[in-house]
């Protein structure tokens, strides 16, 4: 048993994020099993994975000494600097613009070449973080992006910053993030779409389903940027955030998106990768734009940031046009 006095610095977080980062090399499903058999307490009471953890907490965690030296381990950083563009950067936060095969966080298949642990590399080099000195916070994406989506992800340096910028994305009055993404036919008029996803945790793929059967609520806005003859570019805004959203939703309303190979028209995507030399999916997180921001981060209130498609996409839009 490992137990654990909560400093300022880690307080007011929930206390699985917190195990996720103190056993910063254990499995998802050993931690949230240790929550499953109670062998996660604060002050010898057992906790459920949402309590938010306050200083002066004792977290006690039931592990043997062998996992504890297996699954705790300092972040491996090396100090160098970041090779993606950089859209902007505070003391506070960091916005990078991912190119697309990128991962952000790492899977089963891939845990040190990614995003995250790229941008620790970064703030390594310029001082702003430490492996050895950052037990309470690790600095962290808000969000995700799949590895085939280009665009704008947001980083928090601090944990302060990044609770506000999560409750932004919860909230959704207050931030708006907009993707750009090429669907086979014509989308004319804006449109809601209100269906609810779940995901088939063995596949690894979602679709629509009923919310009595577990699905989640998901909506997505979708106006359309520009027509082409077969084509739309079209500008969709997340009012939800689950996996895979804006391709299932898209799909599900027969407008798939060019490349997608999961979700997409794999005839359309096979005649684009033969006469456009195009086998990727057009998917680009290309705009956030910030309402009203209160606390640390209210400066940010009222700017947007927004990036073009890159040259692989202007080209395409080019020759089908």
């Amino acid at each position: 048993m490992k137990n654990i006095t909560i400093t300022n610095l880690e307080s007011n977080q929930r206390i699985d994020k917190y195990v996720r980062k103190y056993l910063n090399e254990a499995p998802l499903s050993f931690i949230y099993r240790l929550f499953r058999k109670k062998d996660i307490k604060v002050n010898g009471h057992w906790v459920k994975e949402n309590y938010i953890i306050q200083e002066n907490d004792v977290v006690s965690i039931y592990v043997t000494d062998s996992q504890l030296e297996e699954f705790n381990k300092p972040k491996e950083a090396l100090k160098k600097d970041l090779n993606y563009p950089i859209v902007y950067e505070d003391e506070n936060i960091l916005i990078i613009n991912k190119p697309r095969g990128v991962l952000v966080h790492g899977d089963q298949n891939e845990k040190r070449i990614t995003l995250a642990n790229e941008v620790l590399n970064y703030l390594y080099f310029k001082g702003q973080y430490n492996p050895k000195d950052n037990k309470g916070f690790i600095p962290a994406p808000a969000h995700r992006l799949d590895r085939n989506t280009s665009g704008l992800i947001m980083f928090a340096k601090n944990l302060e910053s990044l609770q506000i910028l999560e409750q932004l994305l919860k909230d959704k009055n207050n931030l708006e993030k907009h993707y750009l993404a090429l669907v086979v036919g014509k989308i004319d008029s804006p449109m809601e779409i209100d269906a609810p996803l779940i995901k088939n945790e063995k596949t690894g793929l979602v679709k629509v389903g009923n919310v009595k059967n577990g699905a989640l609520s998901a909506k997505s806005i979708v106006v359309p940027y520009q027509n082409f003859k077969q084509y739309s570019l079209v500008d969709v805004n997340l009012i939800t955030g689950r996996t895979h959203q804006i391709r299932v939703h898209l799909s599900y309303i027969n407008h798939p998106i060019i490349g997608d190979s999961k979700y997409g028209n794999f005839t359309i995507n096979r005649q684009f990768k033969e006469q456009y030399n195009f086998e990727n999916q057009f998917l680009h997180a290309y705009k956030i734009i910030f309402k009203n921001v209160s606390g640390k981060l209210s400066y940010l209130s009222n700017k947007t940031f927004e990036i073009k498609l890159n040259k692989q996409y202007l080209d395409l839009i080019k020759k089908i046009s």
